[in-house]
Order: structure tokens, then C-alpha cells, then sequence
């Protein structure tokens, strides 16, 4: 996953205002006011009679679904691309999408289903931002009609995703998301290092948090006017990608995976997260890093294009990475600076928590307008959605396109973009773009999937990237705990100002703006915010959660 997704999910309480608010009204095709919602009987039209896993899903009449549409500057829509005719020629459906830009995806969402002017369709939705509007009725219970979606099931079953299905369940035992599943969990960020620096002041690659200190300070000698270490990704999150893969090194949350609550497993039950002594350690060994020198204190406050000009001038030999990052922006603008450098990502470094991996295998995924259940079309739209998204051949034809005519395959599996066209890091210098050209690998549809196709896009660095990754153990899902309504009403008005106070001392403490011998003191803070309080009604949910489902 890239570090749009991670951003997304700090958005949650963005919406929350929304949660008390009428049911919307959407638009598609045909309408029918049945009386019972359950009786799809009169909602048939221009679905299959036989629908499958494997078949091919076609509308039997041309339909039109509306869908709300994140418009990525990267790649932004066309009505040219081949994506939309290709779609419509092998299903007869088409859209009416609700362009809506990256930086306000999240506001105008939560705008138009509280105006009621959402359309059918809603993705790009990550688990935990339907929460907000659940109360309302807007969305629908898709835990409920998942019976006409042959691929989703088959998938849930075949790669036991059921635990992790039950953590996005509501309080009413539903859940009101269906999420893009993966087949195994594919880790996002680390750090990559200058390898040919390293080398030149007899310094190995690190493997463990120790050692990257180590590391640091053996740079800090050999270049003692820099800081070896300046960091980007400080939106919305202040080191949001750092401390997200730190912290799971240590056996807690922070940056983008922050979330208040965190479960723990031995007590079997939820604590507060900020407060957790395996947090306090993250963050001593973080000021380490600064007060010796090793870490930029600006990393922490700094834009993305400051923090790559630091690596690109030699002002800095370390950064977080995604593998994507590191070929397309790290490593192409580096050989062209300076001569005969080398940069590499490492697998997380192991830190007291040991050799572990976190991760969901839930991705963003599709909130569905309650008004949808009206139309004569639900069925068919229900089993299009599944068709495109959860399908092996809709998800193949989201990301790599049309087979001969924007990617070639040897066999099962096996996918590389026809030459003269540019995938992410592959082609590098082609003229076409598989997703600006063409509207194909669009993370409004592509994601998710069985591994094979997952991976088919990786480079060489992200395969053993991944590959090591996958050798560590898998944390657990944490158990579902959803609130009622009205938990969830006070469970928000804790939550932000409990949140805000976590980040602004995390940063504190880092950079030794505050002495972590205070640390007692903020936890008093904590404590005074409603902290035990906050934590109580998630227990309290987990506990009951747990008797009502077994």
C-alpha cells in the first residue's frame, strides 16, 4: 500500500459530524419502493440468472451504476481511456462517476452523504471511516447481501480472512464495508540507506534498530556535518511513516497506524496506546537518535521535496521508503546527481518485539448507498461489484488492462506491460502510461488480490523486499470491539482531544522538548483527558462483543 491509503485512515473523525444525519438518496437505474428490503425478488433486472466464481458477469441490459470517483493529479480521469470501453464492452454497465479531487476525497464524501447526494457506489473507503455513518442508515449492511457475491466469498473462505472481516463489524454484529482482501499482507515503508556511503566508511547494512543506531553514528564520524538521518512524510502525521514501522518494531502503534486503542494480548484486553511502556521505550530510543546527532530535527516538520533534496545534495544518507518511491524517485534522481551512487531499502529492522510483522489484509474497499437496495438493479449491481473487484479476471483487467493490447503474459500469473508502455517503475522511459493513457492499475478499482497478481508489479527490490518480509511472524487481527451508537457519540469527544495530545508530546519527547523523566506527569495528563474512561467503553464493547458472538 502506498502512503495515500495510510493518510486516509487518520481521517476518520473527519466524517463523525455526519453520523446523526439522514439516510441519502442516490441516483441509478430504475427505482422499486418494496416494503421488505430483504425481498430481492422485484429487483432483478439485468442480472444473471446463473452467477458464479469464475463466470464472466454481464448485465443482461445495458446499466448504469453512479460511483464517486477519487481523482488522482497523478493520473487524472479521461474519457478516452480504455478502462471505461473495455469495462462496458465485457459487463454492459457503465458509470456516472462524481469526480471528486484527492485532497478533498474524504470532506466531499462525508458532504454528500450527509446532504444525501452520494451516489450508489462509494470507494476508497478504508476500514473504520464507515463508523461515522452507520447510525444515520445511510450506507448499507453489505454483511447481509455478500450472498450474491460468489468471488468475495470465495476469497474470504479460501484465505481465512473471516477474523478479520469480524473487526470492522458494527455493534450490531454487520458490517457496513466491503473491503478489497488480500491473500497475505504486504508491508508498505522501511529505510533505505546510500548503500555506496556505507560502503566507503565500512559500514554494513543493519538489520536490527540497534544496529541502524550503530549505523548512524558510524556515518555521523566519517561525515560529521551532516545529520545521516532526515525523514519525510510528515502528513497528516508528524513522522507518519517512521514511527508507523518503529512502532510495530517495539510492539505498539504510532504515525499512520496510530490508533488510541491497542490490544493487548496477554491481558486480553484493550489499553491505551500512548500510555503503553513499549510506547515510552519507541520514543527513548528516538531521542537517542537526536541527542547524538544521528536524526534531523526537521524531520519531523519538513516537506517531502526538502527531505529528497537533502538526500539528493549529500546532506543526508538515510530516509523512510516504499519500494516505489525508491526506484522512481530515490535511485533515478540520484544516478543522475551523482555518479556511481546506490541506495537500497532494508526489511523492517527487528526491534524488541522481534522478528514480527503487522499489517491488515483488509484494504480500502466500498460503502454502499442504503437507496441502492431501491433500485430494480440491485442484484445486478451487487454481482458487477463483485465481478470487478473481487473477481481474478476483473481484478487482472483493473490493473494490468487488456491481454496483447497493454500487457503480455507467459502463463498464470505472469503479467510485463507491452513495450513503449510505462508501469509505475517498469518502462521507465515509455511514452504511454498504463495509468494516465489508459485508466488501468486506477487505485479507485485496483487493489487487493491473490498474490501473484499483487506482486506481478513489483520490482526487483520490492520482491525481496516483500520476500523477507513475509518471513516473520504475522501479528494477530485485533478482536472486534464495535460500539454502540451512543458509545460511539462519547467515545468521539474523547477521542480527538486524546489523540492531539499524544502527537504533540510524542514530538516533544523525540526531540527532548520535554525530559522523558515526565513521562509519569503525561500520563496524569492522559488520565485527566478521560483516557481510563475511553478505554473502559472499548473493553466494555470487547467484552460484549465477545458473549453475543461466542
Amino acid at each position: 500500500m502506498n502512503n495515500t491509503g495510510q493518510l486516509s485512515r487518520r481521517s476518520l473523525l473527519a466524517a463523525a459530524a455526519f453520523a446523526g444525519l439522514t439516510t441519502l438518496v442516490g441516483c441509478g437505474s430504475g427505482d422499486d419502493s418494496s416494503d421488505d428490503p430483504k425481498d430481492l425478488s422485484k429487483k432483478e433486472v439485468g442480472a444473471m440468472k446463473k452467477y458464479g466464481v469464475g463466470d464472466q458477469f454481464k448485465a443482461t441490459k445495458p446499466l448504469t451504476f453512479s460511483l464517486l470517483h477519487l481523482d488522482n493529479p497523478v493520473y487524472p480521469p479521461k474519457k478516452s481511456w480504455l478502462f471505461w470501453k473495455e469495462l462496458t464492452k465485457r459487463t454492459n454497465v457503465t458509470f456516472k462517476t462524481t469526480g471528486v479531487p484527492y485532497s478533498d476525497y474524504e470532506k466531499k464524501r462525508g458532504l454528500l452523504i450527509g446532504a444525501g447526494d452520494a451516489p450508489f457506489l462509494i470507494p476508497k473507503t478504508y476500514p473504520g471511516q464507515e463508523t461515522a455513518f452507520v447510525a444515520s442508515g445511510a450506507i448499507l449492511p453489505v454483511s447481509e447481501y455478500v450472498h450474491l457475491m460468489p468471488n468475495f466469498q470465495e476469497k474470504v473462505k479460501k484465505w481465512g480472512l473471516e477474523g478479520d472481516l469480524d473487526s470492522i463489524r458494527q455493534a450490531d454484529g454487520k458490517y457496513y464495508l466491503l473491503p478489497g482482501i488480500h491473500e497475505k499482507v504486504k508491508v508498505g515503508y522501511s529505510l533505505a540507506l546510500r548503500t555506496d556511503v556505507l560502503e566507503d566508511a565500512g559500514l554494513d547494512l543493519p538489520t536490527t534498530w540497534d544496529e541502524v543506531h550503530e549505523v548512524l553514528k558510524g556515518l555521523k564520524e566519517a561525515h560529521p556535518k551532516v545529520y545521516p538521518f532526515s525523514d519525510r512524510w510528515n502528513q497528516p502525521e508528524p513522522g507518519g511513516a517512521l514511527l508507523n514501522f518503529l512502532a510495530q518494531s517495539f510492539g505498539t502503534k504510532g504515525g499512520w497506524g496510530y490508533h488510541n486503542f491497542y490490544f493487548d494480548s496477554k491481558a486480553q484486553k484493550y489499553v491505551f496506546t500512548g500510555a503503553m511502556d513499549e510506547y515510552r521505550q519507541m520514543l527513548e530510543y528516538l531521542n537517542k537518535l537526536v541527542s547524538d546527532g544521528l536524526v534531523d530535527p526537521e524531520s519531523f516538520t519538513q516537506s517531502d521535496d526538502q527531505a529528497k533534496q537533502k538526500l539528493l545534495g549529500g546532506k543526508s544518507f538515510v530516509i523512510s521508503a516504499n519500494p516505489q518511491v525508491l526506484a522512481d524517485e530515490y535511485r533515478l534522481n540520484l544516478e543522475k546527481q551523482v555518479k556511481g551512487s546506490s541506495i537500497a531499502i532494508i526489511p523492517v529492522p527487528i526491534g524488541p518485539a522481534g522478528a514480527v510483522v503487522a499489517g491488515s489484509r483488509l484494504e480500502n474497499g466500498m460503502m454502499i448507498s442504503s437507496e441502492a437496495l431501491k433500485s430494480e438493479n440491485f442484484v445486478a449491481m451487487m454481482q458487477f461489484v463483485d465481478w470487478l473487484w473481487y473477481s481474478d479476471a476483473g481484478q487482472e483487467l483493473a490493473k494490468w488492462g487488456v491481454k496483447d493490447v497493454t500487457y503480455t503474459s507467459s502463463g498464470p500469473g505472469q503479467y510485463a506491460p507491452k513495450d513503449g508502455i510505462k508501469v509505475q517503475a517498469i518502462n521507465p522511459d515509455a511514452k504511454k502510461d498504463m495509468q494516465k493513457d489508459y485508466g488501468f492499475s486506477n487505485g479507485v478499482f485496483a487493489y487487493g488480490g491473490n498474490w501473484s497478481l499483487v506482486s506481478s508489479s513489483f520490482t526487483e527490490d520490492e520482491q525481496e523486499f516483500q520476500e523477507s518480509m513475509a518471513q516473520r511472524k504475522l501479528l494477530p487481527v485485533e478482536p472486534a470491539h464495535p460500539l454502540k451508537a451512543s458509545e460511539q457519540e462519547q467515545a468521539t469527544l474523547w477521542e480527538t482531544p486524546l489523540r492531539d495530545h499524544v502527537r504533540q508530546n510524542t514530538l516533544k519527547f523525540a526531540l527532548g522538548k520535554r525530559p522523558l523523566s515526565e513521562w509519569d506527569n503525561y500520563v496524569a495528563e492522559l488520565k485527566a483527558k478521560n483516557m481510563e474512561q475511553f478505554i473502559d467503553l472499548h473493553n466494555k464493547a470487547y467484552e460484549r462483543f465477545k458473549q453475543e458472538n461466542g
